[in-house]
């Protein structure tokens, strides 16, 4: 338990800023969202937009003048900034120790490597739980002046679900990833990288039928907000998928971290 307070003091900070900008963030989508919000001519105007750009943003299915339909579209982007600190966050959270030449104070203290791991993973998840509740609650208070569809609440519950599953992916990869190496910077990097990469991959899956195997590569395309809306369910396959990597990447964490010579 010291363990996990340790570390949510120290990322709390972070935490901080992230929430403060992911609430700006929303509220200026929100504000965006007034101009479309029962007005046929903007849809119209989306409506002559090339088919192709529809199609990779999930346009040709929403109905950006409603509610739900809005949101919908921006799911990707917020599930977008919730992996970015997701995979920063499990970077950070096992490679500081060496960086900030802690690690030998820590590994003094009457715990295990397990232990470490545990609570650290456990202070992580919390952490991203609560700037997603953020996200989620500035969504809610943002879309009060508008009407809202029967569907949007479950909707909205869903969302929330699978932005909680994408947090635990990002988070399982950069914890890995920080196990696995002891160059953080260049791990960290990597994780970024490989967050728009798979970002761009589900846009891909979406332009051509041609790269639509990229959707089984991406957890962008496990968790499309499209089609959550039109579906009102999470596929199981996804999450099958989903759940198998986020297992794999934190048992892989552990057993680097236990067997590797820590920086001191």
């Amino acid at each position: 338990m010291n363990v996990v307070v340790r570390e949510l003091r120290a990322n709390a900070r972070t935490l901080l800023v992230w929430s403060l900008s992911m609430v700006a963030f929303m509220v200026m989508t929100f504000a965006e969202f007034s101009a479309y919000y029962k007005n046929p001519e903007m849809l119209a105007m989306i409506e002559a937009m090339p088919v192709a750009l529809l199609e990779a943003f999930g346009m040709d299915e929403a109905n950006l003048t409603t509610v739900s339909g809005y949101v919908s579209i921006i799911v990707p982007f917020i599930n977008l900034c919730l992996g970015i600190y997701a995979i920063l966050l499990g970077n950070n959270i096992i490679g500081k120790e060496e960086r900030d030449r802690t690690a030998g104070f820590l590994m003094t203290l009457p715990v295990t490597r397990r232990r470490v791991i545990t609570g650290k993973l456990l202070a992580a998840v919390v952490s991203s739980t609560a700037l997603l509740l953020v996200v989620m609650g500035t969504v809610v208070i943002s879309a009060l002046p508008y009407q809202w569809e029967a569907t949007f609440p479950d909707f909205l519950v869903l969302v929330a679900v699978a932005g909680f599953i994408f947090n635990l992916f990002f988070l399982g990869l950069g914890m890995l990833s920080a196990a696995a190496t002891r160059r953080h910077k260049l791990s960290a990097g990597i994780g970024v990288g490989v967050i728009f990469a798979l970002y761009l991959a589900s846009i891909l899956a979406a332009l051509t039928e041609r790269m639509s195997f990229l959707r089984w590569a991406t957890p962008f395309s496990y968790f499309d907000g499209v089609k959550i809306l039109r579906n009102l369910r999470l596929d199981p396959i996804y999450l099958v998928l989903a759940a198998a990597v986020i297992v794999a990447s934190v048992a892989a964490t552990y057993l680097c971290y236990e067997r590797r010579d820590l920086y001191v």
